[in-house]
């Protein structure tokens, strides 16, 4: 089934997962009625963010100022290509810049790569022993969680889905891991990690993505990525996973809480969000999550097509038979973000394994923590678990094979 979607560019929808999509868009009329983006106004104070104060402005019309008119520039002049061919083995965070970079992109690129003063290499250490030993529950909350919550913010997936990573979804996919694992690695920002690499290389992504939707006929929004744009996004990793986390009872420490919001603060900064829209706290992040993801998430077509995708690609890690392995992912998936988005993205209620999962899981999570006894734990729960494996071990095989670049089209004739 992926093999002929990603052939045909993105096949057209089957008759019921567009009956599922006109449901969600359904839905959706009263959470917009209730939260429309332009009139619900910023009420987030900056003074619950790591800068302590800042202007207040509404992040929605924020960009980047530093890096848009200087990435516009590199692909307006036909510089990407070769920039792209220097960067390819920039890869450590104490690495020199490859000799031969235009002087502009130098030197952002030489103040972007440097870390906050305020970021705290104590915490940023305990953080990546949180991420060690809470590795399966984080990668499968940004990874599955991430990936489905991202498809239904409608920004984010018409701007996926119509920019050139849209037309090769794996690829995209695997692009997209490279960032998140390099922040979940034990030396993620020591001299011989690479997340200040990559997140730099995202910033510049970002900018190019502004410049370049603007220009397709497909895109008929404001201009994408704003600073709230990247919160949003942030809120359905970190926030998300934390509070998924803690739903399921697994021991976190206040030490290792405080570290894992900061080791996504610093991120935050690295990527170009500005410090005065970082939440300084877990209870600030609670508050700007329960603020901008209403007013910023719902169905789209695209979405409904990119989820599809996704999940295809996670069942083809098992070996449950095709059909078999899907209804587990679609399971999976729904048990992660909930129904409200599950719906939005079109995903087929299952109805052994949506009993089968919200059971299971909770004991697997026990037995891992060792609350319970492995006989209590039962059999199909090492399904949901090897499935998890495999689609974790896929991606941080696929983020080997491949590096954050600079793109200078939009999708291609996109269907």
């Amino acid at each position: 089934m992926q093999n002929s979607q990603e052939e045909s560019g993105m096949a057209e929808l089957s008759r019921r997962k567009m009956l599922i999509s006109g449901g969600a868009l359904g839905a959706l009329g009263t959470l917009g009625m209730a939260f429309p983006a332009r009139a619900m106004p910023w009420t987030w104070a900056p003074g619950g963010s790591v800068a302590g104060a800042g202007a207040g402005a509404d992040p929605r019309w924020v960009w980047d100022e530093e890096a848009d008119p200087l990435v516009a520039s590199l692909i307006d002049r036909g510089a990407v290509p070769e920039v792209n061919r220097l960067l390819w083995d920039w890869n450590r965070n104490d690495q020199p810049l490859p000799e031969g970079l235009p002087a502009d992109l130098r030197d952002f690129m030489e103040e972007a790569r440097r870390l906050p003063s305020w970021a705290d290499h104590g915490k940023l250490n305990t953080a990546a022993e949180f991420n060690k030993s809470r590795g399966l529950y984080l990668n499968l909350l940004n990874g599955v969680g991430g990936g489905m919550l991202s498809t239904a913010i409608p920004k984010e997936a018409r701007a996926v889905y119509y920019s050139k990573g849209g037309a090769d979804m794996e690829d995209r996919v695997a692009k997209t891991s490279i960032l998140g694992f390099a922040v979940g690695s034990l030396n993620a920002y020591r001299p011989d990690g690479s997340c200040a690499v990559e997140a730099v290389k995202t910033r510049l992504v970002h900018a190019a993505v502004r410049h370049l939707l603007q220009k397709s006929p497909h895109w008929t929004g404001d201009i994408p990525i704003s600073q709230e744009d990247m919160l949003v996004t942030w809120h359905t990793l970190p926030t998300f996973a934390m509070r998924r986390m803690l739903e399921w009872k697994v021991p976190v420490t206040a030490a290792e809480s405080e570290a894992y919001l900061h080791v996504w603060q610093v991120t935050a900064h690295m990527l170009g969000i500005k410090d005065e829209y970082i939440p300084a706290t877990w209870d600030a992040a609670d508050a700007q999550s329960d603020q901008i993801l209403p007013r910023n998430m719902g169905p789209t077509p695209e979405g409904v097509k990119l989820t599809d995708i996704l999940l295809d690609q996670l069942a083809e890690q098992t070996s449950l038979g095709t059909r078999a392995s899907r209804s587990l992912c679609n399971a999976l998936a729904r048990y992660l973000v909930g129904d409200q988005v599950a719906d939005w993205d079109g995903i087929e209620r299952e109805p052994v394994w949506d009993r089968v999962i919200p059971a299971a899981w909770p004991k697997l999570v026990k037995f891992r923590e060792g609350l319970i006894p492995l006989p209590l734990v039962p059999e199909t729960a090492w399904v949901i678990d090897e499935a998890a494996r495999r689609y974790i071990m896929l991606y941080l095989t696929k983020a080997k094979e491949t590096k954050i670049e600079i793109p200078t089209t939009n999708r291609p004739d996109p269907s």
